[in-house]
């Protein structure tokens, strides 16, 4: 399906659920005119009436209610996705590893992490102690 398809169908479900051009565009952020455009173009490639228009108000037809309530909540739920994915970028997760000397670890490392740690339960440390003296080159 290509993506101007996508839009027109996400324009429609917007102007069947609101019964109105004027409320469908503002929650869009496009055009009353481009809106009916958009609808007008979709019931010609449909070769189906999805609405009637009067003067006064927007109604949804018969083969239009059918449409709503079959891609309507595809698209709530395409939308719920979306949103639970942004939550995930707003928190850290992920493995930390740090090599350090036992001291370092428990004195400066461990009382520090512990707070982190609670805060953020996806992230993971792993805390390696290692004697060794650094390589100098």
């Amino acid at each position: 399906m290509r993506r101007d398809n996508v839009n027109d169908f996400v324009a429609f479900i917007a102007v069947a659920r609101e019964r109105s051009f004027t409320k469908a565009a503002a929650k869009l952020g496009v055009s009353q005119s481009a809106l009916s455009y958009t609808i007008r173009t979709l019931e010609a490639r449909l070769r189906l009436r999805l609405l009637t228009r009067t003067t006064r108000s927007v109604s949804v037809t018969e083969a239009g209610e059918r449409l709503l309530g079959s891609i309507g909540p595809l698209f709530d739920g395409i939308e719920a996705e979306i949103s639970a994915l942004s939550a995930l970028r707003d928190k850290p997760a992920g493995t930390v590893r740090i090599t350090t000397v036992e001291h370092a670890a428990e004195a400066i490392l461990w009382p520090a992490l512990a707070k982190l740690m609670h805060e953020y339960p996806d992230v993971n440390v792993e805390i390696i102690e290692d004697y060794r003296s650094p390589i100098s080159c």
